[in-house]
């Protein structure tokens, strides 16, 4: 009858420390990229209630101009006199050759003001990125709305045939009661460690949305979707 040796009792004790850490690692991988997974979900829902709104028929004739769209499933605003604002979203890029939406980049968004506000609300943004300018200062790791990039509030309802001229024209669903909305100011910034996590990489938004280097089967459906409103826009413009 043969008896383990201390050392291998250590050796197989240090085996086992080794499979254990890496299976904990592999469950917070999996715990990251799930978070970026639901946000793409949200995104995709989102997107959807914009396609199909009553209100949002600018948004829905001139998706077909955009160079990229920027959907937030969730912005939270808060404040009285001063406040503020935050939250996730995901950019889609329309390659001008082949026609084809790729994405997500990930980022993160946020606003500090000054002024009349009141409540709390929490909303649905959809952002039409309509020029080159636009869509470059979205490649750098942070861009300022307003001042790197002009941004206006898209037309909505009796106003949807207004015309509308900006780097970035952005839309919004709101489900709270709030006063005083100021895009200007507004902070786009790049979520690299989210990037990562659903890449499983070192991405960046170029490699991302310009190269096609990186891609995720996830968010197959989200381009998809996003491709069939903008030829149907297209269509629609004829």
């Amino acid at each position: 009858m043969s008896r383990t040796t201390p050392a291998v009792h250590a050796a197989r004790r240090w085996i086992g420390l080794v499979a254990l850490a890496s299976l904990a690692a592999a469950a917070g991988s999996a715990y990251a990229q799930s978070e970026q997974d639901q946000l793409v979900r949200d995104a995709q829902t989102t997107f959807s209630n914009f396609v199909r709104d009553p209100d949002m028929t600018w948004f829905q004739r001139h998706i077909g101009e955009a160079k990229a769209v920027l959907i937030a499933p969730k912005i939270v605003r808060a404040g009285w006199i001063f406040g503020g604002s935050g939250g996730r979203a995901v950019l889609f890029s329309r390659n001008a050759q082949s026609g084809r939406w790729s994405g997500p980049a990930f980022y993160n968004i946020g606003t500090a003001s000054v002024g009349f506000q009141a409540g709390i609300d929490v909303s649905e943004t959809v952002t039409l990125v309509m020029t080159d300018r636009g869509l470059n200062s979205l490649m750098a790791s942070s861009v300022k709305l307003g001042g790197d990039a002009s941004v206006a509030a898209g037309p909505i309802g009796a106003g949807a045939n207004a015309d509308v001229t900006a780097d970035l024209i952005a839309f919004s669903r709101s489900k709270g009661v709030y006063g005083g909305l100021n895009l200007n100011g507004t902070v786009v910034s790049v979520a690299d460690n989210w990037n990562q996590a659903y890449y499983g990489r070192s991405v960046t938004p170029p490699d991302i949305l310009m190269t096609a280097r990186a891609h995720n089967p996830n968010a197959d459906q989200l381009a998809d979707a996003i491709s069939r409103a903008a030829g149907g826009a297209k269509t629609s413009l004829r």
